[in-house]
């Protein structure tokens, strides 16, 4: 077993996380539009030296490259600021209150003062060349059963384009996710083994879905890892696919460097790419100092501390847990289940606006529909709004639908075909004479073959309670 103290192991994260609403400096909706584009440009860029009059080794690295870059964006979701032909708009302020939220809960001393930076980046996913970053906070925690891991600075900045194509000649970029609001998250040198990093990822990931306005879903959060030994380099390694992978990833990346020593072999700080066998590979040399210098466009921001008292600090997902055990009679798996999936908001909006339908249907439907639905349909219904749910299950609470075919009616909501006539209930009368019908046909089956049949024929217009009713009346 590995004795990571005797390693002098040392390993900190980096947590980046997209905002919801609009984008950074200008009124761009951070939708990722799916249309085809209608714009694009082509450019060079080059690293110029920072306020230590160095270049950055990383920047310099990108530029001898000597790439063209093309960038492609719709209409719907970029303007002239994305492509750095209009100065950048007053900042996002929203963005700036959920940031200073998020500060409060990771324990961070709040900034006095906002300064952006200009942080040189030469590898085309900034049209600029530069990427705007500001410091937020310092100095927080989080809690881990390891004791506390600090939090050594909190940023806000905006994120970079979509890499969509790659040759030696150039890189193309969508611009669709350029200047969309992200969180940097730092932490300390304090994790102490490679569990111990995937506990404080999961604390912090907990802490940014207790928050509105931060997005969710695959590409919305990222996590990167510094760690290094006694003797050897500071490695930063990108990429991670989930949570999961980040002990085996951090393990392989120890043996690597172990061997390497052993072979008295040098090593330099550099930025490796996490692999899907969780081996890391090389992409660049690790960035310095010599790439930050002032932002000139945007002015600084006073955190005065009246801004900061009239702050609505949300529930940790953890404690949200506990309510909604206790106010919904949901099982503590299916709550915990629902709040580390986002849609605990969503959950409280159904089940208050709609008082005949159980709670804990409710919960079973948000959890497990997506994945149900793609097994047995092969439809994608995590699209759908959360107006669209509403919809749906006021239709339920209404009794204009049945719960049985609330998956029937999902996907047509997902594939656009809903209509509320489809699903219209037959009168007690008619659909009393063929249940009438049905068992005379199949006379002396046993009540389960009977209902299968009901169900079958009548497909979500007779709820189960009803048909049995019927069932152990003609049966």
């Amino acid at each position: 077993m590995v004795n990571y103290q005797d390693l002098g192991f040392k390993c900190g994260l980096e947590i980046h996380q997209q905002l919801e609403g609009k984008k950074l400096f200008c009124n761009c909706p951070t939708m990722n539009s799916s249309k085809h584009p209608d714009k694009k440009v082509e450019r060079f860029l080059r690293a110029s030296a920072g306020e230590t009059g160095e270049v950055d080794v990383a920047a310099q690295y990108e530029m001898e490259k000597r790439k063209k870059f093309i960038y492609e964006s719709s209409s719907e979701d970029t303007c002239l600021v994305e492509f750095d032909e209009e100065p950048p708009h007053e900042v996002n302020h929203d963005a700036l209150q959920t940031v200073l939220v998020i500060g409060k809960l990771l324990n961070c001393n709040i900034e006095d003062e906002i300064h952006f930076m200009r942080k040189i980046v030469v590898d085309g996913s900034n049209t600029s060349a530069f990427q705007r970053t500001a410091l937020i906070g310092r100095n927080g925690f989080i809690k881990t059963s390891k004791g506390n891991v600090k939090i050594a600075s909190l940023c806000l900045e905006e994120e970079a384009a979509k890499k969509i194509e790659e040759t030696k000649e150039f890189t193309k970029y969508r611009l669709d996710r350029l200047g969309i609001p992200l969180l940097e998250i730092a932490t300390s040198a304090d994790i102490q083994d490679p569990e111990h990093a995937k506990e404080a990822a999961g604390v912090i990931g907990m802490i940014l879905r207790s928050v509105s306005h931060v997005k969710r879903g695959l590409g919305t959060i990222r996590q990167d890892v510094n760690i290094s030994i006694k003797g050897g380099a500071r490695i930063e390694i990108k990429g991670f696919q989930d949570l999961r992978s980040i002990p085996k990833v951090i393990e392989y990346e120890i043996e690597r460097q172990v061997k390497l020593l052993g072979e008295k072999k040098k090593t330099d700080n550099e930025v490796r790419k996490a692999e899907a066998d969780f081996t890391t590979s090389f992409l660049r040399p690790l960035p310095g100092a010599a790439r930050m210098y002032p932002e000139t466009d945007v002015a600084s921001i006073e955190i005065k501390r009246e801004m900061l008292a009239s702050l609505e600090i949300p529930l940790l997902l953890t404690e949200s847990v506990e309510d909604i055990e206790q106010k919904y009679g949901i099982r503590k798996d299916l709550a915990q289940l629902l709040a580390t999936s986002g849609k605990i908001e969503l959950f409280i909006q159904i089940v208050e606006k709609n008082k005949n339908v159980k709670p804990a249907f409710v919960c079973e439907t948000l959890l497990s529909a997506s994945k149900e639905i793609k097994r047995k349909f092969s439809v994608e219904i995590d699209n759908l709004t959360n107006k669209e749910y509403l919809e749906i299950f006021s239709y339920l609470n209404d009794g204009k639908i049945s719960k049985e075919i609330i998956y029937d009616v999902l996907v047509d909501y997902a594939k656009g075909e809903f209509t509320l006539q489809k699903y219209a209930k037959d009168s007690d009368e008619d659909i009393e004479k063929e249940v009438k019908t049905i068992i005379y046909q199949h006379k002396g089956a046993a009540p389960g073959m009977l209902m299968g049949k009901i169900m079958e024929k009548f497909r979500g217009k007779i709820d189960g309670k009803k048909a049995m009713e019927l069932v152990k009346k003609y049966g």
